[in-house]
């Protein structure tokens, strides 16, 4: 077992390898559970913990991981202490655990604080009337463009990866699911193509184009005509890959 404790959180090692030792039997469980694990443990002091369990990578990544990549934990874990120091929105990174043979990588944990929010911005998608959608919306691309300012290209910049809260009228976002980001200057083409995984809807498009606009000092055209065509582009390859994948569970059977 190798592990990296945030310097805040060091008294408490202990109590974060007895979670990560026990995991598979205690702890309340949080949220999809398909493609990894995710649960929520209470601290002695009261803190609510989100503990992401990584599933164990195929053999091939078993061997990159090992040797020649970062895990997904330790990404999530750099990314999000990266995130605050550039005053961006995410849960406090507290740890994370990796398990390994002398020639293979197991298992991995990301351990976060819980944080709290009013919505995701999946709620905006699915509820078009959703109280101050607009104004949301607005913020929220605001905020995106604060990320590209930064030079942060967030590439899993999709409906439930941002956490929303919501605090008189005012509004913090939150960054999750950290584990594929980029830190360099980015183009045009990049940043309004960062919106491509957000939403279906075209009403949704044209507000988020108009206020990226408004940020970057292009016109509204330029930016809705990329925006548009990246998130049909998307689609497309999205629900290209299902249907294959249905066809190839079809087969299976």
């Amino acid at each position: 077992m190798q592990k990296q404790i945030n310097a805040d959180f060091e008294l408490s090692a202990d109590f974060l390898d007895n979670i990560i030792l026990n995991f598979d039997t205690e702890g309340e469980d949080f949220g999809n559970q398909d493609r990894n694990s995710l649960k929520l443990f209470k601290s002695n002091n009261g803190m609510c913990l989100n503990v992401k369990s990584f599933k164990v990578p195929n053999a091939i990544n078993q061997v990159a991981y090992k040797f020649f990549r970062k895990s997904k934990a330790q990404r999530s874990f750099e990314y999000a202490n990266k995130l605050k120091e550039l005053e961006v929105g995410t849960p406090q990174p507290i740890a994370y655990y990796e398990f390994t043979t002398a020639f293979l990588f197991k298992k991995s944990y990301y351990i976060s604080e819980q944080q709290p929010c009013d919505l995701t911005y999946r709620e905006l998608t699915t509820n078009l009337n959703y109280k101050n959608h607009e104004t949301i919306l607005r913020a929220f691309t605001r905020f995106t463009f604060n990320l590209h300012e930064k030079n942060i290209h967030f590439l899993d910049h999709s409906p439930g990866n941002t956490l929303i809260e919501i605090n008189n009228g005012n509004y913090k976002f939150y960054l999750v699911d950290l584990n594929r980001m980029e830190f360099k200057k980015l183009d045009f083409e990049t940043r309004v193509k960062n919106f491509s995984k957000l939403t279906v809807h075209k009403s949704m498009i044209e507000i988020m184009s108009d206020e990226y606009a408004k940020c970057i000092g292009a016109s509204y055209d330029k930016v809705f005509d990329v925006m548009w065509q990246t998130t049909q582009a998307f689609q497309e390859k999205y629900h290209r890959k299902k249907r294959l994948k249905k066809k190839l569970k079809f087969w299976k059977t």
